[in-house]
């Protein structure tokens, strides 16, 4: 979508990007230059850009002296879906210009009416494929090779319908397929990020395992206190109980650790109580901070997954946001106990 026709995002997604026009060579080619038309922080915004290679200076953006944007989506290990990984390099032209955290959650916005708008054309052609025997055959070619390699869960769907078309009678196999769609719930959701940082991947990652209680001291705007309810710091099992501000209200979450990984400087929190479970079901969080390759520094990438208890739920955008800027002071602390 963004690559070969990103002229259609605009359908996809209208209350962010107005249009998208091409200036100058060929869709989805480097060099090529793309005019975009946008609605930002409620302003109407334009931005030209010129396709580069990975790790090429891009051309330059409203308020910044330079300004790189890098898309890349890779599949799911073992499940279907993927991961759509969101990159902004960029050079502020003086300290009173903001990070643009902003323009991250309308990345994240974006993507997720994309996901949306394909995968509404996937059920579409499932429910045809359901009519006849005929049809299905013409329109599984189609979606083997058009769509499936965009979508892995059109792939998993139509795997399935494929293999009752050929050995069940045809009202299982529509039974079946709607099963397989309904389980595909708008209530279900994960969004992910990545921080860039100074500091090592095992001091980060020790922040959250070994010394949670020392996050409060890194981040007071944000954190207010860890306290541990049950077993020893860093072991699964373990239950501790955050006091944190979000949104611009004190909060609570007791939180269970699920996993904890220290080769891979990963962990993962599951909420058991506290704000969060008002508004989700479910609510994991995954840490895991890795090394910058060829250089100094780690990334930390959270993870977030969770099932809202309604549609009426916001997804937890805001609550990535304050991850991200909770990774930046933890950065912060960490360098200044060098």
């Amino acid at each position: 979508m963004l690559v070969g026709r990103p002229h259609h995002v605009s359908n996809v997604s209208p209350n962010y990007i107005q249009g998208c026009e091409l200036h100058e060579g060929e869709m989805g080619q480097v060099g090529a230059i793309v005019v975009w038309k946008y609605v930002h922080d409620g302003e109407a915004k334009v931005l030209k850009e010129r396709i580069e290679p990975v790790d090429l200076e891009n051309n330059q953006a409203t308020y910044r002296k330079s300004f790189v944007i890098t898309f890349q989506v890779t599949p799911k290990e073992g499940e279907p879906g993927s991961i759509a990984h969101w990159h902004f390099e960029y050079e502020n032209i003086n300290d009173e210009v903001a990070h643009p955290e902003t323009l991250l959650q309308f990345a994240v916005e974006v993507s997720k009416e994309i996901d949306e708008h394909l995968f509404k054309i996937l059920e579409y052609g499932l429910f045809i494929i359901l009519k006849s025997e005929l049809i299905f055959i013409y329109l599984f070619l189609y979606f083997e090779t058009k769509v499936s390699s965009l979508i892995d869960k059109g792939r998993d769907l139509l795997r399935i319908i494929r293999n009752y078309l050929t050995k069940q009678p045809a009202a299982k196999v529509e039974r079946m397929a709607e099963a397989a769609t309904t389980e595909v719930s708008s209530l279900v959701g994960k969004l992910e990020t990545e921080v860039e940082i100074k500091a090592s991947a095992g001091k980060f990652h020790h922040m959250f395992a070994g010394r949670p209680h020392h996050v409060s001291k890194a981040s007071p705007g944000n954190i207010q206190g860890c306290d541990l309810h049950e077993g020893d710091w860093g072991k699964v099992g373990s239950i501790v109980y955050w006091n944190y501000v979000h949104d611009g209200e004190a909060k609570v979450a007791k939180e269970r650790i699920e996993a904890v990984e220290p080769e891979k400087n990963l962990i993962t929190f599951r909420v058991i109580e506290g704000d969060l479970m008002k508004e989700y079901k479910s609510f994991l969080l995954t840490i895991q901070v890795t090394p910058k390759h060829g250089g100094p520094g780690s990334i930390v990438h959270w993870h977030l997954e969770y099932e809202k208890i309604s549609e009426e739920v916001a997804h937890p955008e805001t609550l990535l946001q304050f991850c991200v800027e909770v990774s930046k002071e933890i950065d912060e602390h960490l360098l200044s106990e060098e």
